[in-house]
């Protein structure tokens, strides 16, 4: 194969065990690994590689599944092989995947529980890879009217003020919020600063006349509710 030919392998030129379309179309979508899939995705490959070859590369130097979700534009290009045509590829893909998780959930969210919130936002948050505190503010029938990042915090410390929090609660004029942060860790187990923004803003909502109904965190597909802890 020539230099312009290499150029242009495509899946179907890859070898028999490198052909993640046939694969699917013959076996469906389950019987593919992380990297077929993603080679799917990515159509082709470089002069050296499958595109098995440089999805498998792309796994490994983005750490893992949950990094490369949490990967920029920018930072994909980065990587060897992956220019901005790829890296829009990837992008849409993860995009589409994140929107098809929250197909099942109806358009008008109706807040009942604390489970109600998790199943809401767990699929958005749990690959995060620094702490996200969001907010969802509620009417007086607990229907979700909006939803807001107030801030990103590092890997293990998010960051926000009560006043971001009610500012943009009575800019919604919502009658309740509940707020929402995520462990990168995958644990989780409320901090001491948690339960102590938890207060403050418990605080300040009374003041203010809105309620602080929850203030759940999330880790990798388990929550905990203070409120349920006994903290609200």
């Amino acid at each position: 194969m020539d230099n312009l030919s290499a150029k242009h392998t495509t899946l179907r030129e890859a070898p028999p065990d490198e052909q993640p379309r046939e694969k699917m179309l013959d076996l469906g979508p389950d019987s593919l690994s992380n990297a077929e899939l993603l080679a799917i995705l990515l159509r082709t490959g470089t002069a050296r590689e499958t595109a098995v070859g440089l999805a498998g590369r792309i796994l490994k130097e983005s750490g893992s599944l949950g990094s490369l979700v949490e990967m920029s534009i920018e930072q994909l290009t980065t990587i060897k092989g992956i220019g901005p045509a790829k890296a829009v590829q990837i992008k849409a893909g993860i995009e589409l995947g994140k929107r098809l998780a929250r197909t099942s959930i109806r358009d008008e969210i109706i807040i009942r529980s604390p489970k109600d919130v998790a199943d809401f936002l767990m699929e958005d948050m749990r690959y995060l890879q620094k702490e996200h505190f969001v907010c969802l503010f509620l009417n007086t029938k607990n229907r979700v009217i909006a939803r807001e990042t107030l801030s990103m915090g590092s890997l293990n410390a998010s960051i926000v003020h009560p006043r971001e929090v009610f500012l943009a609660a009575i800019k919604r004029s919502s009658a309740s919020i509940i707020c929402v942060h995520n462990h990168p860790s995958g644990d989780p187990t409320p901090s001491p600063e948690d339960i102590e923004l938890t207060d403050r803003l418990k605080e300040a909502g009374d003041i203010i006349g809105i309620d602080v109904l929850d203030h759940i965190v999330l880790g990798d597909r388990t929550f905990v509710s203070l409120k349920e802890k006994g903290y609200l």
